[in-house]
């Protein structure tokens, strides 16, 4: 049977296969540690929890309006407003399956054939492969040495096809919190060029600094008009498994969202839209301590990676680091170096050439202290044998 040549090019998610990877090696016997996966290792809020049983015993779990519930979509545009610092209202917001579901369904609605995509990199891996689907093509834009935003790169890279700009804060894989300075310079490059602004900001209450992490929705009139937030409950209320996310911005897209996902996916789970609700409206204690938890990692991850003698830029948000290999590794190839590692120590971490920036690899600290320094003794003992 024949596949689709627009599917049969989509090559399987590089960090869900290397997690599927470790959890095989696993299951056959080996002692494996898996700092690949970006999942918080807590559970959801007990908010939440209590929220999804009432529920199913309360026999709601029916279809729901395509763009998701109105009172979820209130909720989102109250947690907006209080975390973004502009005003949104529940007609900019379509609740979706999942932040990648969302994603999609943004880039759907606003790419077209022939149109080219700027991607800030170290990109998600999902951005390249999103963007290609939609029929437009994907532009990656390298970083500066700190992974922030290289704005004579951008300036490069758009032409008169490119139509919008992706950008990731805090960032996957880097940690990269951008500024408010870089926002608002990438806010006036938009404008520019007219190109709209896609911003992931999946990881945006996991920022471990004092400085909050901020939004190119705060950066004027005209970055809010041409902007299109992408979030959900997956990092900050460890909600993985639920699959609830939500596109936000202009009426029209969020409505143009909605009207296609209604023909290729339908309402989103009933049962994650009431849980999320729970959670949007309580503000969890539990969100507090596990963002207390995930600074305490990222600062004690930092450490040992300069002790093992890999430079590492810093980051300020997510869960991830993203050492360069390059001063112990010289030909910064990230995929032997990883693909060398798992089978040297059994540590399974992410070569930085599935997001665009080889010479670099990504460390999930999204797992115990006990984990973590496991797979950081495990690594320091492949630095110290390369020599």
């Amino acid at each position: 049977m024949r596949i689709s040549p627009r599917v049969d090019r989509i090559p399987l998610s590089r960090t869900l296969a290397l997690d599927a990877r470790a959890k095989e090696l696993a299951a056959a016997g080996r002692d494996i540690v898996n700092l690949t996966a970006g999942e918080p290792d807590f559970d959801s809020p007990a908010v939440v929890r209590e929220a999804a049983k009432a529920c199913v015993d309360g026999a709601r779990v029916k279809y729901t309006p395509a763009p998701g519930r109105l009172a979820l979509r209130q909720a989102v545009a109250g947690y907006l407003t209080r975390t973004r610092g502009v005003p949104f209202e529940a007609s900019q917001v379509t609740v979706c399956h999942s932040g990648k579901h969302a994603l999609s369904g943004a880039l759907l609605a606003l790419s077209a054939e022939g149109d080219d995509v700027l991607i800030l990199e170290p990109a998600w891996v999902s951005y390249v492969e999103q963007v290609r689907f939609a029929g437009a093509t994907p532009v990656g834009v390298p970083p500066r040495a700190d992974m922030g935003p290289d704005f004579d790169a951008l300036e490069a890279a758009v032409t008169s096809k490119s139509v919008g700009l992706m950008i990731n804060s805090p960032n996957n894989p880097s940690g990269y919190v951008y500024t408010r300075d870089e926002l608002a310079r990438l806010a006036d490059f938009a404008q520019r060029h007219d190109l709209w602004i896609l911003a992931d900001e999946i990881y945006g209450r996991l920022t471990y600094e004092l400085e909050p992490y901020g939004s190119p929705v705060a950066c004027g009139d005209d970055a809010r008009a041409r902007t299109v937030i992408v979030d959900g409950a997956s990092k900050t209320y460890a909600m993985t498994g639920y699959r609830i996310g939500f596109v936000a911005g202009p009426p029209e897209v969020a409505n143009a969202v909605a009207r296609l996902h209604s023909q290729l996916t339908g309402a989103p789970n009933a049962i994650s839209q009431e849980a999320y609700e729970a959670a949007l409206l309580a503000e969890p204690a539990e969100v507090e301590s596990m963002v207390a938890a995930f600074r305490a990692r990222r600062d004690h991850i930092l450490a040992r990676l300069a002790d093992i003698g890999l430079r590492t830029p810093h980051a300020g948000g997510a869960f991830y680091a993203f050492p360069d290999i390059r001063d112990v590794y010289p030909t910064g190839d990230s995929d032997r170096f990883c693909e060398a590692l798992l089978e040297a120590e059994g540590l399974a971490i992410v070569p930085g050439s599935a997001f665009g920036v080889d010479g670099h690899v990504r460390l999930s600290y999204a797992c115990s202290m006990e984990v973590l320094d496991d797979g950081l003794d495990r690594l320091g003992r492949f630095v110290a044998a390369l020599g």
